[in-house]
């Protein structure tokens, strides 16, 4: 909620080789400007100077070092404002624990539950168990969304799931582990915007866009599984 927005920071590259990647100009083919930690510090000021409600990070991880020195230098600077980490959830711990206090509001968005379907779509056979031990040690490090009295969020897990035509059951079986291993009160964004970009129309299964009764589908299956904090859209 709010009417501010967030401060988005894209960085050039990601560290995942989504075939259906939205933001692929930026992600594959690397168009980006090259700036120092310094003209990165400013940007996080002039954004939070907007009004913005937090700092938000977009497929960060290959600039960690980089990204906290910007940060350190930020908050001489006086930066307050919430740090957002909008990550694939391919993350190792090595790099999650880096993290650990410094980023206020964690925002995955979750893929493939299949190892098959991870290496198909993205070369990642292993990015089901990788982003297992992510979410764990992400909620560790910031339990539950937490809201200010304007419902602008100030800390937590937001758990995001791009729906794929033909792949519900990877929504359903991501579900059903959030729930045995994190909690039904996390929250969670199913979102429906998938288009088929970039070389998706090389994967005929994921050549469409969602339908009407797949996203129905989603929607009850969370709600059965009982969670209580669904963001649709």
């Amino acid at each position: 909620m709010g009417k501010n927005g967030s401060g988005t920071i894209f960085f050039t590259f990601c560290n995942l080789g989504c075939v259906f990647c939205q933001n692929y100009t930026i992600s594959h083919l690397g168009v980006g400007e090259e700036m120092s930690t310094e003209d990165l510090a400013y940007i996080m000021i002039y954004l939070q100077n907007l009004g913005c409600y937090n700092i938000n990070l977009v497929t960060p991880t290959h600039f960690i070092s980089q990204i906290i020195e910007a940060l350190l230098k930020a908050i001489e600077f006086g930066l307050k404002i919430p740090i957002v980490y909008n990550t694939s959830g391919y993350e190792s711990l090595e790099t999650l624990k880096l993290l650990d206090g410094i980023v206020d509001i964690y925002m995955p968005d979750i893929k493939f539950y299949y190892p098959e379907t991870a290496k198909k779509f993205a070369n990642a056979e292993d990015y089901p168990e990788v982003t297992k031990s992510a979410l764990k040690e992400i909620y560790r490090q910031v339990g539950n969304l937490i809201l200010n009295e304007e419902n602008i969020a100030l800390k937590g897990l937001i758990i995001r799931h791009l729906l794929m035509p033909n792949h519900i059951s990877e929504l359903r079986e991501w579900l059903i582990f959030i729930k045995k291993e994190l909690s039904t009160e996390v929250f969670i964004n199913i979102m429906e915007q998938y288009r088929p970009l970039y070389m998706a129309y090389k994967y005929p299964e994921i050549n469409r866009t969602i339908n009407y009764k797949e996203y129905q589908e989603a929607i009850s299956i969370a709600k059965n599984l009982g969670f209580k904090n669904l963001y649709l859209y």
